[in-house]
């Protein structure tokens, strides 16, 4: 409560107890109307406050953040215009002005390490600090708009154990920011990384949700490339080769009889093609009998259709702890690396091995195809337009997991993905040096 407030309040309650026959019509009035303002400033903030709750706009809630701050700081209509404001976000290890008031625009393209002086000694403790001459201080003094205030504040913004940025508030007058302003601003603080980490979630559902809807497209079209590909092609050339084994059975019954025992073959290729389609598209055995039956199917199936050794060596106790979306995600890494092993590398056989060790399942595929150099692949990425390794990079952070691949020219890849089984797990396996 600022103190202007705190003494409309004791004047209130006076007059309560009877004072007001000894308080002048003109400074009762004067009080009346003093009084009235302080209650609308306050409906005011609490609009503001509840709006602030209610926004999951990032840059919104950034706004009303830091007009909430300034709101109450303004005991008088002429008050608000004085105070300077920002808002101060880490971005790449450095503090950046993320919404300001009454900052020049020079001032808005300040960059701050954070490192030295009041910015310094908040961050470092989490703790609000106020700076007498703000001007002179190491980092903020650059700030042209500083160069007049005599008092600032930072509040920093973190929960969690971690530090996000800081609010930032200074003012002309000398020792402005008294106790009773900085517990305002400290609430104000509270509310606003609440409602930044509500913004910041949202987001992150609408970039999730955009995702998945990229993901699914891509599938359609891999499908769709697929039929044209295999069936189609295969139903196109068998109704060719009906309509000429028709023709020739005339003339020549023999060749006919030949021809329809090649259309027979192919359409035995076509439907083994349509089932690894339709495998690939929803894997039953794995639904029904878990991941390491779903591999050794798969196995199976590659064996049949393309000739391609595939060689499952797995615990067979070591997904049972798994659920079976993630088992499914284990899955679809496996098919995408064989896919590549096959179409791109040239493998003649894969190794797929899947163990539990220490809470972390790990699965890994080898292949001993022509390999390729890992580096150049990434960078190329945005060019050719693939999709796979990134979308194995993305399924493995669905199960907060992390993957690997190990490739050089001639020496074949390597394919790993970890997933933890506890977040003690979780927590081990992105410490630095982590081996798997």
């Amino acid at each position: 409560m600022s103190t202007s407030l705190r003494d409309l309040v004791d004047t209130g309650r006076g007059i309560l107890a009877g004072d007001a026959l000894s308080i002048a019509p003109d400074d009762l009035k004067q009080q009346n109307k003093a009084l009235a303002y302080e209650i609308e400033r306050l409906r005011s903030m609490l609009r503001m406050s509840a709006q602030l709750y209610s926004s999951l706009e990032w840059n919104e809630v950034l706004e009303l953040a830091l007009d909430l701050g300034g709101g109450v700081l303004s005991d008088t209509r002429n008050a608000d215009a004085k105070i300077v404001r920002a808002l101060l976000l880490f971005h790449e290890e450095e503090l950046r002005v993320a919404c300001a008031r009454g900052l020049t625009r020079a001032d808005l393209r300040v960059r701050f390490r954070g490192t030295d002086g009041v910015l310094a000694k908040s961050l470092n403790k989490a703790e609000i600090k106020v700076c007498k001459e703000p001007g002179r201080d190491p980092e903020l003094r650059q700030l042209v708009a500083l160069q007049k205030c005599k008092s600032a504040v930072c509040i920093p913004l973190y929960m969690d154990m971690n530090v996000y940025g800081l609010m930032l508030y200074a003012h002309p007058t000398a020792g402005f920011f008294k106790r009773e302003e900085v517990e305002l601003l400290s609430a104000v603080a509270s509310q606003a990384m609440i409602a930044m980490q509500n913004a910041q979630l949202f987001d992150d559902l609408a970039r999730e949700k955009e995702r998945i809807t990229e993901a699914l497209e891509e599938a359609r079209k891999k499908l769709a490339r697929d039929l044209h590909d295999g069936p189609t092609q295969s139903v196109g050339a068998i109704t060719m080769r009906v309509n000429f084994a028709r023709r020739l059975m005339e003339r020549d019954p023999k060749a006919a009889s030949d021809e329809l025992f090649r259309v027979e073959e192919l359409a035995r290729r076509t439907c083994k093609e349509m089932r690894q389609m339709l495998f690939t598209l929803r894997p039953l055995v794995l639904e029904s009998n878990g991941l390491i039956a779903a591999l050794e199917h798969l196995s199976k199936q590659a064996q049949e259709n393309y000739g391609q050794s595939v060689i499952v060596e797995a615990d067979p106790h070591a997904v049972d702890e798994l659920e079976l979306g993630k088992q499914n995600v284990l899955f679809y890494v496996a098919e995408e690396a064989i896919n590549n092993s096959r179409k791109h590398a040239e493998a003649a056989h894969v190794w797929v091995r899947v163990n539990c060790r220490n809470d972390v399942i790990v699965l890994e595929i080898q292949d001993d195809g022509k390999g390729f150099d890992v580096k150049a692949l990434a960078d190329g990425y945005e060019e050719r337009g693939s999709l796979g390794m990134i979308n194995m990079h993305e399924r493995a952070e669905i199960v907060n997991g992390i993957f690997k691949i190990d490739s050089a020219k001639g020496k074949g890849t390597t394919v790993k993905l970890a997933v933890p089984l506890t977040q003690e797990a979780a927590d081990r396996i992105r410490r630095p040096g982590y081996a798997f």
